[in-house]
């Protein structure tokens, strides 16, 4: 791959270049932990001149028809389908395997599954109506959705195409106005969004400023009048404290700690296959991972050696490649961070699963494990771990993994492997989680509201509710008969 160069900054449908005053920051791969590019970074007068803009587009685009927002949706859906078809050295889905270190095929999938955001709100958009109301005599009461004006986006590195696609088309549908902040990680596959965006939306609709959050965050948070973030539970603990003040609406999506629950009917086999994808899916990188494993005890030793046979053949080394299971991890600090988490549980009485892997000598790579016996309280269990590493705790009673499922304080999402498909349901009614898998490690649809409780944040995205995320409802009363 050729070294890549782009601007950071993306106000009123133009890239700023000039450098002038501004800093670069390089573009490193987690594959060989080389330079592969740099991106030119906002300031604070950039981050105030994309709202100003942003600000002053919103009367238009919240004007735009409904019919004419939504074919505007569905031609960016259709163009990133078409860019996710690619998967050579120039293409998208390659640079986001060589920023991120996740395999290609995931990242073409992501690349589609954004596409797929974009085609779920451009429904939603136009399946809306006003509500009438005909209840009251000689009065009818209209109840209509009104867009809210410009919403923050500001988004992490994992996912750094779908999660600004699930976002900005959510705003965009409901007739807002966007200023977005991707990651400094992983920045140049977020950058290739902003500018495919700017090919359809009319100019000063998406305006695109990276940079550090007291450069680029902190002048949002006073003016904007709606916050779409996702992120650490600390960071949106910061973020909410800021827009409190004007009590400014938030969609937050947080950390995660997903439990896996097997049940005591589950086929072993088939509820080890779901868990190597919710665990190793994206290397481990993503808030709705399998974070800790409950397995009962009359399962315990048929699932611990097919764990264990199945996380041992995972192949480790370039996510380019064919043949890989397992990439490296995007921060650089990650893998050292991941062994300590593992350590830990060890030490205090857990017993490692898998022998240490073999792993390439350049790049962010992490052995994956599992901790049989981890202790709840280990930061392996009680924390998220977002890496290729989870504990095994075996209960003796359903009550007993509820009880851990539940204490952690997040809920986001979890999972269920079982065969009574009844039992499942009664099972997801306990857990304490917005998202719940039963038998699948896949359980995110654009269609479905996507959110958590608790430490996992608070609303939506995605589905009807995502899109009413970024409206807030007038109520026109009027008479129509003289009393």
């Amino acid at each position: 791959m050729n070294q890549l160069s782009a601007s950071g900054i993306r106000i009123g449908g133009e890239a700023v270049t000039d450098s002038a005053g501004r800093r670069r920051i390089d573009a490193i791969s987690p594959i060989d932990g080389n330079a592969f590019g740099d991106v030119l970074q906002g300031t604070a007068d950039d981050a105030r001149r994309a709202v100003d803009v942003a600000q002053h587009s919103f009367r238009s685009w919240a004007a735009t028809s409904v019919d004419e927002r939504a074919s505007i949706l569905r031609a960016i859906a259709a163009a990133l389908r078409d860019e996710a078809a690619a998967s050579d050295e120039s293409s998208w889905a390659w640079l986001l395997s060589t920023e991120t270190g996740k395999r290609l095929a995931e990242a073409q999938g992501e690349i589609t599954f954004s596409a797929v955001y974009f085609e779920a709100f451009a429904d939603l958009l136009v399946a809306q109506r006003d509500e009438h109301f005909s209840v009251i005599p000689g009065i009818t009461h209209r109840v209509q959705p009104q867009p809210m004006g410009v919403v923050a986006v500001i988004t992490p590195w994992n996912f750094p195409v779908s999660i600004p696609a699930r976002k900005i088309a959510a705003a965009l549908a409901a007739g807002c106005t966007v200023v977005f902040r991707a990651a400094e990680l992983a920045a140049l596959s977020s950058l290739r969004l902003a500018d495919l965006l700017d090919k359809f939306v009319p100019a000063g609709t998406v305006n695109t400023v990276l940079g550090s959050p007291n450069d680029v965050v902190a002048p949002w948070v006073d003016r904007v009048d709606s916050v779409s973030f996702t992120g650490s539970t600390r960071v949106g603990r910061i973020i909410n404290e800021q827009i409190a003040p004007r009590f400014t609406p938030a969609v937050m999506e947080l950390g995660g700690n997903a439990s896996f629950v097997v049940l005591d009917d589950a086929n072993v086999q088939q509820a080890v296959d779901t868990l190597m994808i919710g665990k190793f899916r994206n290397n481990g990188q993503s808030c709705i991972g399998a974070n800790s494993v409950l397995i009962p005890r009359s399962l315990e030793g048929d699932f611990r050696d097919a764990l264990t046979a199945a996380a041992s053949r995972l192949v480790i080394g370039d996510p380019r490649e064919a043949t890989t299971d397992l990439g490296p991890l995007a921060p650089a600090n990650d893998p050292a961070r991941i062994a300590a988490l593992v350590d830990e549980a060890t030490a205090a009485g857990g017993q490692a699963l898998l022998a240490q892997a073999e792993l390439p000598t350049a790049g962010h790579y992490a052995a994956p494990q599992f901790v049989m016996n981890a202790p709840a309280t280990s930061t392996l269990v009680a924390d998220e771990v977002f890496g290729p590493a989870a504990g095994v705790i075996v209960y003796d009673s359903l009550d007993e993994a509820m009880a851990l499922q539940r204490s952690s304080g997040y809920g986001l999402a979890s999972y269920v492997c079982t065969e009574d498909i009844e039992k499942a349901d009664a099972v997801a009614a306990e857990l304490r989680a917005g998202i719940i898998g039963i038998n699948t490690a896949t359980p995110n649809y654009p269609g479905a509201p996507f959110g958590g409780i608790g430490l996992s944040g608070v609303g939506y995205e995605g589905g009807r509710q995502g899109l009413e995320a970024h409206q807030h409802f007038r109520t026109i009363a009027t008479r129509t008969a003289t009393p």
